[in-house]
């Protein structure tokens, strides 16, 4: 609860993943003091450590934002749920708990976008690996290849970051892995090694079948420093600035609103937004950073005119859903107060079973045509279906495979719709927007019926529920892909980085905001390209690498 104390060196607004590591490896030089800023409560809420309690913090507000898109035209004038973590760990405590890095394709090409070379995949690298605790090197052997040295070249261990094996497995998912290998689709037991393509179960952050988020890894040990300061429930208003007797541009603090009472906080060194995609374009929008026109069309002074806000890029999941028999799968397991009660005791006695689910348990990595260069497509396989996220599960069993285009060519915005901070801002992704995106959607959907046509899926005689065999066609499938495809949660790019000199980056190849001084942006909407695969353990990369430059004055 803010004191009267509101002097600090480093004011991070923004206590999810990126803002959780910041705080710990800022206050880690003790002449430091650190002032972490969450707009959510504590992450004391039980859902929130019981993996499967992202069915009760999405849709909730005591833990999500409660955003929502704008009618999206690919989508068939659909609006999309936008969930957002408003708590202590932010999304790494409402997320679907995949460890996923990407390809290092992506960091090359942000190393080529920012004239950066630490942004490359070598220093990337190092960068996971620096708070990386991976279960496989335990014990000091990799007990999947017999030994550690080539593991450990690319994996970390005795860091914050824990990774550990799902606890469960179902036949139905290892016949998909047996179905996509029949495709082509090599087997893999590592998808973060630089290249992902593959099929196999994900690993995922937890900690003995608990959900282990930023906030418990990053923040909790450190808590007690007394050069660290949080303070949740605490809104940021606006950014302050003050012009220098040279004209400069400087931040220097932030206006919050704490339970109706605004407060000034200053930051002696640097204010750092690590509010993510969504709230850290509002922010500096609401404090005069952004496009001139909209910033003017609300009354706004202009402090910076810069394209704040644009560059939305999401990954959009298309759910394909088959009816199978013989075999379980949740819907079946589900459909009974027995079976309900089985499962909530597996998971009392040995933290295992489908109450340990992350969301998805098996991913592909793979591309939509041959003529792609890489893999361009990530499949999350999941046992189980329903019509929409939140709703009942279908009372017949059945198997849902979403498939998801890892490089959208699509691009959207997020804009603030008034002056008032508490009113959320215009989210408009625009998916399937361009030819390709369209095309890689038909040709996903396809891939999709061939998989699941493979030998090794025919003993549960799998009928396509949707989007339904009847429809054949590109311009049918690309039409239903609009019906059924639903965000994945992954919107980064609103606040790019990008070379000084490139007018569509907000920030420079550090992270700083350029044409201000002392203000940073350190989360997933520094991305300049989304990443290809899932965005969390990138966002705690990205605090990583800027932890490193703060400290040491870069």
């Amino acid at each position: 609860m803010p004191d009267n104390d509101t002097k600090f060196d480093y004011v991070i607004v923004g206590g999810g993943s990126a803002g959780c590591l910041l705080a710990n490896r800022l206050s880690s030089e003790p002449k430091n003091r650190v002032l972490l800023l969450e707009a959510g409560k504590k992450d004391s809420y039980p859902w929130i450590h019981i993996p499967v309690g992202y069915l009760y913090c999405i849709g909730n507000p005591r833990t999500d934002w409660m955003y929502n898109t704008e009618p999206e035209q690919g989508l068939n004038g659909r609006s999309q749920r936008y969930p957002r973590g408003k708590t202590l760990g932010g999304c790494s405590s409402i997320n679907g708990m995949i460890y996923m890095r990407g390809q290092a394709r992506d960091y090359e090409n942000w190393a080529k976008l920012s004239g950066d070379e630490t942004w490359n995949w070598e220093h990337a690298l190092n960068a996971f690996k620096a708070h990386e605790n991976h279960y496989r090197l335990d014990n000091g052997a990799d007990p999947i290849t017999g030994n550690n040295s080539s593991f450990s070249d690319l994996h970390g261990h005795g860091g914050e970051w824990r990774i550990e094996k799902q606890r469960l497995r179902w036949d139905v998912l290892d016949s998909f892995v047996e179905a996509a290998a029949e495709m082509g689709i090599e087997k893999t037991d590592d998808f973060n090694n630089g290249d992902n393509a593959g099929v196999g179960y994900f690993d995922v952050n937890q900690r003995s079948g608990w959900r282990w988020s930023a906030s418990k890894a990053f923040l909790r040990p450190v808590q007690s420093r007394p050069n660290l300061t949080v303070w949740t429930e605490a809104h940021v208003e606006r950014l302050n600035f003050k012009v220098g007797l040279d004209g400069a541009v400087r931040c220097y603090g932030v206006t919050i609103q704490h339970k109706g009472v605004a407060i000034q906080v200053e930051a002696l060194q640097e204010v750092i937004l690590s509010a993510g995609a969504v709230n850290s374009p509002q922010i500096l929008q609401l404090s005069g950073i952004g496009p001139a026109k909209l910033l003017k069309s609300h009354g706004i002074k202009v402090v910076v005119d810069t394209p704040v806000g644009e560059n939305l890029q999401d990954h959009l999941q298309i759910r394909a859903v088959y009816k199978v028999s013989g075999t379980r799968t949740l819907n079946t397991l589900t459909n009974s107060v027995f079976g309900k009660a089985k499962i909530g005791l597996e998971y009392l006695f040995k933290r295992s079973g489908p109450m340990s689910m992350s969301p998805s348990q098996l991913g592909a990595f793979t591309r939509s045509d041959p003529s792609r260069p890489h893999a361009n497509l990530e499949y999350h396989v999941q046992p189980l279906s329903l019509e929409a996220f939140g709703e009942d599960l279908h009372d017949f069993s059945a198997m849902t495979v979403s498939v998801c285009n890892l490089n959208p060519t699509s691009r959207g915005h997020v804009r603030i719709k008034s002056t008032k901070f508490w009113d959320a801002p215009k989210i408009s992704p625009n998916y399937l927007t361009t030819d390709d995106d369209r095309k890689v959607a038909i040709d996903s959907l396809r891939q999709v019926r061939k998989i699941m046509g493979q030998p090794a899926m025919k003993i549960y005689q799998p009928e396509e529920f949707k989007p339904g065999l009847q429809h054949q066609s590109d311009e049918e499938l690309a039409n239903l892909a609009g019906d059924i495809a639903n965000t994945i949660f992954h919107p980064v790019g609103t606040v790019k980085m990008g070379n000084i000199g490139d007018p569509t980056a907000v920030l420079d190849p550090h992270l700083k905001v350029k044409g201000v001084l002392g203000l940073r942006v350190v989360d997933a909407s520094i991305m300049p390209e989304i990443t290809s695969g899932n965005t969390n353990s990138p966002t705690l990369m990205i605090a990583e690498q800027a932890a490193g430059w703060i400290l040491s004055g870069q």
